[in-house]
């Protein structure tokens, strides 16, 4: 009955310092914002006094509303004193009786309650100790000690079971108390502050806050009035705007904008994680000035992706996902993925980088120069829609070409051609020329054995240099240089002779990609060697164009752009016999171009010494085996010679010892004597040759 009795009383005691704790929190918040009113009353009315000392550029003197601020500082600095004689009321009459009961009663019944507990555990565990003693052998100084903490025990429990139900009784008379002092303080302090309040209060101040009760209804309807027009203005704008709630809008509706030099939106950017595998993230992409900015969602400012100063932009097949383009930095060193929401920000993306790669935004007008430029564009030659009037369209007629002596044509921008000053662009390329954007070139298909003639198509090539059973044709050469490039196009050329050809043909496709739209560009390798140039995929290493360095008749770059360069290829054959056809290939690298076009003049320059060396080394050779021949037979004529003087000195010494020989081989030998001597000495030595 007592411990049930016991939970009763505990049960209550929670519920009502639970309560208290409440009551207390809601009076300190009357308490903190009554100090808080006195001391911002007390600070505006400070701020009043101080206007007198405020020198304002604009203000002047006004002693009419000083004078009037000053009588508001001495209204408010009263109320002010009001509101800290109410605040020293509220805490000594409401807080501290509260604050009282709450940390003295409340605590200390608390502070009982866990004393109670304790002892009680002790007590059983003396209890328990003490049953345990064995019947058969007892240890008196064991039971002496068990026994003593039994008492022990039992005696702190029963004091501080007293103690405690003391304080809960205790607790119920406090109770009215600590709730009945702290509201009766309240009231007494709010009584008296309004008596304060009332000596300041007069009639003016009632018919002042009339006036500002009458202004304040004037507001109301004023803003009624703007509230219905803005919800008028917002209906008419959803209206407006539903076809843009479509992640894709139809583009005949919304075309996209070509002349922007400035784009901000959410696009979706490719982070590798592992070697095939990679992750999407979601940020705010915008562009400030020459670079491309990116801030996360909560970030407070954005961060620095990529500097796009003459940066590349193209479109790229990322995965299963649409509307994907590479933006690469100039030096090449850094690239990145981003994907747009729909094909018209993909579109619009991609001509603002493009735009602001020129530098068009360093110009006072930037978008009416973007418009220029797009506007040249659409002025400029439309590639041939279909695959089949390309081929079509490569069947010219035989045209005579006149013999012309050529001059330099292995140079690059600053070789001039007087031969070629006074023709049109119409004479360097036909408007109706076919554009090719893939990576395979016109002459390769109308020539289907060129690529089986070189031995190099669809073969893995090692850039640097391959072991294997077959040496390949460039392992010999004494110059590799490598160069990343991106295919633009290329198209069939009237003229190799002059580098306005390479600036046409770069104008033609770069306006043709910007009116159809062709962002795609291929990437390679451009593999330089002083036999040839070829074009390496980059993720398998094969072949895939290969150009003889004699053929490549014409290079340059762009005039302005540099990482635009291109070269023009002479080819013989094609779909009329005995005719020379030339394709200018155009291509774009990451800043590289003159780079590009000094290493194909230079690899121009060694096979040209290399060709003289082979020419001189060929005619020595010729030189020696003419020499060698003259040689052999001087030795043989003096061989016959010696055999000519050896067979006379035998013929002397056989005379000699047949002197005694007959005589009709005398006469003979007389007669032969006789006969040489009427010959001569060319007839002796004949004779004694026959001999």
């Amino acid at each position: 009955q007592t411990r049930s009795l016991l939970g009763v009383f505990e049960e209550d005691a929670a519920a009502i310092s639970n309560y208290i704790n409440q009551l207390f929190q809601a009076m300190h918040r009357i308490y903190d914002a009554q100090n808080e009113l006195s001391a911002a009353t007390h600070l505006t009315s400070k701020l009043l006094k101080e206007y007198e000392k405020q020198r304002f550029p604009l203000g002047g003197d006004d002693e009419v509303m000083t004078s009037t601020l000053q009588q508001f500082a001495k209204v408010i600095d009263e109320l002010s004193s009001c509101h800290a004689v109410l605040s020293t009321q509220l805490a000594d009459a409401m807080m501290f009786p509260i604050t009282q009961f709450k940390e003295r009663d409340l605590k200390g019944r608390e502070l009982d309650q866990i004393l109670f507990f304790i002892n009680s555990s002790n007590h059983d565990a003396a209890i328990t100790r003490y049953s345990r003693l064995s019947k058969r052998r007892e240890n008196e100084k064991i039971k002496a000690e068990v026994t003593e903490d039994v008492y022990t025990s039992r005696k702190k429990q029963h004091q501080t079971m007293m103690h405690y139900f003391c304080a809960l009784n205790t607790l119920q008379y406090k109770k009215k108390i600590s709730l009945l002092e702290p509201l009766l303080g309240y009231m007494q302090a709010q009584i008296s502050f309004f008596k304060m309040g009332s000596e300041n209060l007069t009639e003016q101040l009632e018919e002042f806050l009339t006036n500002i009760g009458t202004s304040v209804q004037n507001v109301r309807r004023e803003m009624d009035c703007e509230v219905e027009n803005m919800q008028q203005t917002i209906e008419d704008l959803e209206v407006a705007s539903d076809p843009l709630y479509l992640p894709d809008p139809d583009p005949t509706k919304f075309p996209a904008h070509r002349n922007l030099t400035r784009k901000a939106g959410y696009l979706n950017a490719r982070n590798k994680t592992g070697l095939v595998s990679s992750s999407w993230e979601r940020q705010f992409y915008f562009t400030q000035g020459g670079n491309l900015m990116s801030q996360a969602r909560g970030d407070v400012a954005g961060g620095l992706v990529m500097d796009i100063d003459n940066c590349s932009v193209m479109a790229v097949d990322c995965e299963d996902r649409r509307y994907c383009f590479q933006i690469t930095s100039f030096d090449g060193k850094k690239s990145s993925i981003l994907q747009a929401e729909s094909k018209k920000d993909y579109e619009e993306w991609i001509c603002t980088i493009n735009n602001i790669s020129k530098q068009i935004y360093l110009s006072e007008n930037p978008e009416e120069i973007a418009a220029r430029v797009n506007q040249s564009a659409l002025e400029a030659v439309t590639p041939s829609p279909s695959f089949q009037q390309r081929h079509e369209s490569m069947r010219p007629t035989v045209q005579s070409r006149p013999p012309a002596a050529r001059t330099s044509s292995t140079g690059s921008l600053g070789s001039d051609s007087a031969a070629l000053s006074a023709l049109s662009l119409d004479s360097l390329v036909a408007p109706d020329t076919p554009i090719q954007f893939d990576i395979i070139s016109p002459v390769s298909e109308d020539l289907p054995g060129q690529a089986k003639s070189s031995g190099q198509s669809g073969r893995r090539t090692n850039p640097f240099g391959e072991s294997g059973g077959s040496k390949p044709e460039t392992e010999d050469s004494i110059l590799h240089q490598l160069f990343i490039v991106r295919f633009l196009g290329s198209m069939e050329v009237k003229s190799d002779e002059s580098p306005d050809v390479v600036y046409e043909t770069m104008r033609q496709i770069l306006a043709a990609r910007a009116i159809h739209n062709v962002f795609r560009m291929t990437e390679s390798h451009l593999l330089v060697t002083c036999d040839c140039l070829k074009l390496i995929d980059p993720q398998t290493q094969v072949t895939r164009l290969r150009f003889p360095l004699p053929n490549v008749v014409l290079y340059a770059t762009h005039q302005e752009n540099k990482r635009l360069f291109g070269f023009v290829l002479r080819t013989s054959g094609g779909r009329v016999e005995s005719r020379q056809t030339s394709i200018c290939y155009i291509f774009e690298s990451n800043n590289e171009g003159e780079k590009i076009c000094d290493s194909v003049g230079l690899a121009k320059q060694i096979a040209f010494h290399a060709e003289l060396d082979r020419k001189a080394s060929e005619k020595q050779k010729e030189i020696d085996r003419v020499k060698e021949k003259q040689q052999k037979e001087l030795n043989k004529q003096k061989q016959i010679e010696k055999d000519l003087e050896e067979q006379s000195r035998l013929i002397a010494a056989s005379s000699r010892s047949n002197q005694s020989s007959a005589e009709g081989q005398f006469v003979v030998l007389s007669s032969s004597q006789s006969e040489d001597s009427d010959l001569g000495e060319d007839g002796k030595k004949k004779r004694e040759s026959e001999a």
